[in-house]
């Protein structure tokens, strides 16, 4: 049985984007907020909510009990300095907190993420099992002859 770990992490996030579409409610204000501080314009990609969701499900699972401050470390970027100049050197900058607390809230309601009091969160064993589900999909699907010896 294929695991999380056998398939190359941005085809089970593009797998695992796809099931959690239907799951996920985007809220109205998720078309206009930027996913950092150090961005200037929110996201343009169309299945962003999904997208993100699958890449947080998927990191709760690698590195949980995991808290909103970590994620948001992940998630972050390098913001400018100076604005006029571009002397200053670049700040490390943290990715969105909101966002990512209401993606875990809505993985909370799908039971695919639990709270761990004073850990973080967790992955349940229904988000274990849809992770290494998709993954499975995800390495049939796959047509690269590095992967064969997990198949």
């Amino acid at each position: 049985m294929a695991t999380m770990y056998d398939v190359p992490a941005d085809d089970l996030i593009e797998a695992l984007a796809e099931d959690l579409a239907d799951r996920l409610d985007e809220p109205d204000w998720g078309e206009f907020a930027k996913s950092g501080v150090d961005r200037e314009l929110p996201p343009e990609q169309e299945d962003f909510w999904a997208t993100r969701a699958a890449s947080l499900l998927r990191k709760v699972a690698d590195r949980g009990p995991v808290g909103v401050e970590r994620l948001s470390t992940e998630y972050g970027g390098g913001k400018n300095g100076s604005n006029r100049y571009q002397v200053a050197p670049d700040k490390r900058a943290d990715g969105s907190k909101n966002l990512i607390r209401t993606i875990l809230q809505q993985l909370e309601e799908e039971d695919l993420v639990e709270t761990a009091e004073g850990e973080g969160r967790r992955i349940t064993a229904e988000g274990r099992s849809l992770l290494d589900d998709t993954a499975g999909s995800v390495l049939e699907d796959l047509d690269r002859p590095e992967l064969e010896r997990y198949a």
